[in-house]
């Protein structure tokens, strides 16, 4: 078994990222406090805290035709869930930097993306290999 990783990340608005991550992402929430709310991230730990100065970061990296933004974060879903994510996005009116697609088609690694941001401008990225064996195919 995998071990979770243990993520924080800086939000302005702490109401709105809380109710985002909650109800968009359907994403457990476990301890929190004023300034800082825990979630179950797809059973990873991730922790939004608020920061009032922050700026988020607008860079990208070409990858196989797409400007990537750096930084992201994200998980990997088997494709049942990743298709089932897709569609809660679209229902919710989710704006997409990278719209649902499928990368590397016919290769090694082959895998489906889609990106977004949270509602502080933090980069999301959810993805599924037709093979998860090829997770770090080259």
């Amino acid at each position: 078994m995998i071990q979770p990783f243990h993520l924080a990340i800086p939000v302005k608005n702490l109401e709105i990222c809380q109710t985002f991550y909650r109800d968009i992402l359907q994403c457990k929430e476990g301890r929190s406090d004023t300034h800082w709310v825990d979630f179950d991230f797809f059973g990873h730990q991730l922790v939004i805290h608020q920061k009032d100065d922050f700026i988020p970061q607008q860079i990208s990296n070409p990858v196989d035709g797409h400007n990537v933004p750096v930084p992201h974060f994200g998980v990997v879903l088997s494709m049942e869930e990743w298709i089932l994510l897709s569609q809660r996005l679209k229902k919710n009116s989710i704006k997409f930097i990278i719209e649902p697609t499928i990368r590397f088609k016919g290769k090694p690694g082959e895998q489906a993306t889609l990106f977004f941001k949270d509602p502080e401008g933090n980069a999301l990225e959810f993805k599924a290999f037709k093979n998860i064996e090829q997770l770090f195919a080259t």
